[in-house]
């Protein structure tokens, strides 16, 4: 079923790939969070935002998976802070914000999609 717009539903909140797109959008968001005001969000905090995120589309997960993901998100993050100037962190916030928007895309976001990939298979 399709909504008015002919649009395709989205996938099912429990695939691989969406898992791995919320691991990635938390990402942005706390990093961004942290560049901006120097605090980073709680896993339930984080659990919360991705529920949601899932209910805007009438998905949905439970708390522990929701709590996974927050807690895979909120390593990578602090593993970037860490790694990276704070020019160059900021610079990777915005890249991935961009990437939010479906139409974007760069290598960058691409490889960061890869590792959250990878913490997704890891870590669950």
């Amino acid at each position: 079923m399709t909504n008015s717009r002919n649009t395709p539903p989205p996938p099912p909140a429990d695939s691989r790939g969406t898992r791995a797109a919320l691991i990635f959008a938390l990402t942005a968001e706390r990093l961004s969070l942290y560049y901006e005001h120097g605090q980073w969000p709680t896993e339930a905090q984080g659990a919360t935002l991705v529920a949601d995120w899932l209910g805007r589309t009438r998905r949905s997960l439970p708390l522990t998976e929701r709590r996974q993901l927050s807690a895979l998100s909120d390593s990578l993050a602090r593993r970037l802070a860490g790694e990276l100037s704070r020019e160059a962190g900021l610079h990777v916030v915005h890249e991935m914000m961009e990437a939010l928007d479906p139409n974007h895309e760069s290598d960058l976001s691409r490889a960061l999609m890869g590792e959250c990939e990878r913490l997704l298979d890891d870590g669950i």
